[in-house]
């Protein structure tokens, strides 16, 4: 779908919300093959099945399915008489056809508080004081007595070197772990303590049908058996799932998310496949199956809420998403120095990318936020930030899963996952001529340290 008919969409998603009828739309949506019969279930079970929740999947799951989804969409409306949505819609996707500047974003750009053309010598300082912002500079601000800057209240730095030794007066000497400051105390930690530790599902998708459009995604094997080896080496029990449907994909992990895991402590769940952008409400993304129908992340991640999986309440429930935020290539910014890290003369990247939608727009939020589980114990890790591409390796594996792996190993038997994961977001910025960082939505309460 076009940005114009997106913006025309989230314009009166609100609206459309409120009025569309949706039990009228369904032999429509299927006779002009808008939608696949498997696609209309899945509608039709969003949410608590309300004709609202149907109303509203049925608008977000609308910018997935191609160039001419909104026309199409009219028609239906049309033939089910619902003409005063087709109206609207219509005459608002003209006018922003004809008129595109109408509904383009805002271009925003970021303000620098300070009165316009001040300079440092204006306040009476010969030298520039170097903890003072220049123009078009920002710098972190720290609060506290300002005898006690920067020794003590500098923000902290994460550098890739091993953990201090100190001595602990028995003439031995032990690294300084925060596994073993926060171990036994589980108001700061998670206590991971069962072995088996939890549950590992795999999905990775690599073959795709023809007529999605999709390419083989070449190198997704390596990811997938790093790790297998590396979450059974911390305590999982892995379980791998391959080339899966959308439908399938959502059967899989309901599967895990109805099993027992009263004597578990934790979940994992990791998505390997090509991804696109998806209208959401707090994750943002979603994934294809082979059959190139989409599954939302914010979707995988509420079969795992308090209600769909009981025996997981309280406990950590992790998601590792190595697929496209987007099509955008990020070409970086020039810094004082480094070759490309990690790239070999042999090497071959190629983008988990497609087709996508752009980040989220008007939302019917206040509406659809009280109908959905507060998020708790839950981290969703994403390989790339959301509009841009996810590169992998057609030999090596993804930069993510690759990066990741590394970090694991060396790391995890003495820091916590959210420390990791800044370790992972920094090795792989540096990565390749296009540039890609990887991010995370945490609603995790407490530190996670992995039992190793």
């Amino acid at each position: 779908m076009n940005e114009a008919d997106r913006q025309v969409l989230r314009r009166y998603r609100l609206r459309l919300v409120s009025e569309l009828q949706v039990a009228s739309l369904w032999d429509a949506l299927l006779n002009r093959e808008l939608f696949t019969p498997d696609m209309i279930e899945e509608i039709q079970r969003a949410g608590s099945g309300s004709r609202r929740d149907q109303a509203r999947q049925l608008i977000t799951d609308l910018e997935t399915r191609g160039s001419q989804a909104l026309s199409l969409f009219i028609s239906c409306l049309e033939d089910t008489g619902q003409n005063t949505l087709a109206s609207l819609l219509r005459t608002s996707s003209q006018a922003a056809r004809q008129h595109p500047e109408a509904i383009r974003p805002l271009d925003l750009k970021p303000v620098v508080l300070r009165p316009e053309g001040l300079k440092p010598e204006s306040l009476g300082v010969g030298k520039q004081d170097p903890l003072m912002p220049t123009p078009g500079k920002l710098v972190p601000v720290v609060l506290g007595p300002k005898e006690l800057w920067p020794a003590k209240l500098r923000p902290e730095v994460l550098r890739p070197e091993a953990p201090r030794p100190v001595d602990i007066g028995s003439g031995g000497l032990s690294d300084v772990c925060a596994q073993d400051r926060a171990k036994g105390n589980a108001n700061l930690a998670y206590v991971l303590s069962a072995d088996p530790c939890g549950r590992c599902l795999i999905v990775n998708n690599v073959h795709f049908r023809r007529e999605s459009g999709l390419r083989t995604r070449a190198g997704s094997s390596v990811d997938c058996e790093r790790l297998q080896r590396r979450f059974r080496l911390l305590h999982f029990v892995v379980e791998v799932e391959c080339d899966l449907t959308a439908k399938q994909m959502v059967q899989a992990l309901v599967e895990l998310a109805r099993r027992d895991h009263s004597a578990l402590d934790c979940c994992v769940v990791v998505i390997l496949s090509h991804g696109c952008q998806a209208s959401h409400l707090q994750f943002p993304g979603a994934v294809y199956g082979t059959d190139g129908c989409p599954v939302s992340v914010e979707r995988i991640v509420n079969i795992f809420n308090g209600t769909g999986c009981p025996s997981l309440r309280g406990k950590p429930k992790l998601f590792f998403i190595q697929a496209c935020g987007g099509e955008q290539k990020d070409h970086g910014f020039e810094v004082a120095s480094t070759f490309p890290e990690g790239q070999t003369p042999d090497s071959d990247p190629e983008p988990d990318a497609t087709p996508f939608q752009e980040g989220p727009g008007t939302v019917d939020q206040p509406d659809a936020v009280s109908s959905l589980p507060t998020p708790s114990d839950i981290l969703v890790s994403y390989s790339t930030f959301p509009g841009f591409v996810s590169w992998r390796d057609t030999k090596s594996g993804s930069w993510y899963i690759e990066t990741l792996d590394s970090v694991f190993e060396q790391w995890a038997h003495c820091e916590d996952l959210q420390t990791l994961l800044l370790r992972v977001a920094n090795a792989v910025s540096v990565k390749g001529i296009y540039k890609q960082i990887p991010g995370c939505f945490n609603f995790l309460r407490k530190k996670l340290f992995f039992k190793t």
